[in-house]
C-alpha cells in the first residue's frame, strides 16, 4: 500500500545514503523494515510485561523452602 509520511531533510538523507549502500533505487524497504522492527519490539514488550506480572509473586515449594532456607540462616548469623 502506498501511503505518504513527513520526515525531516535529514532522515531522508539518512535513509537514502542506506539505500544506496544497499544497492536500492529506493528507500521504501528501510521504511518497511523499520516499522516492522518497531512493532514487533512493541508486541514483544507488551507480551513480556504481561507474562512477567501474570508470574509476580508465585514461587514454586523449592523455591520457597530455598528462600525461607537462607533466611533462616542468615538470622541465625545475625548479632
Amino acid at each position: 500500500m502506498r501511503t505518504t509520511i513527513e520526515i525531516p531533510d535529514s532522515q531522508r538523507a539518512k535513509l537514502i545514503e542506506i539505500a544506496m549502500r544497499r544497492g536500492l533505487k529506493g528507500f521504501s524497504r528501510i521504511v518497511q523494515e523499520a516499522i516492522e522492527l518497531y512493532l514487533r519490539q512493541n508486541l514483544s514488550g507488551s507480551e513480556r510485561v504481561t507474562e512477567a506480572l501474570s508470574v509476580l509473586g508465585t514461587l514454586d515449594d523449592d523455591q520457597a523452602e530455598s528462600i525461607e532456607s537462607s533466611i533462616r540462616e542468615l538470622r541465625s548469623k545475625w548479632r
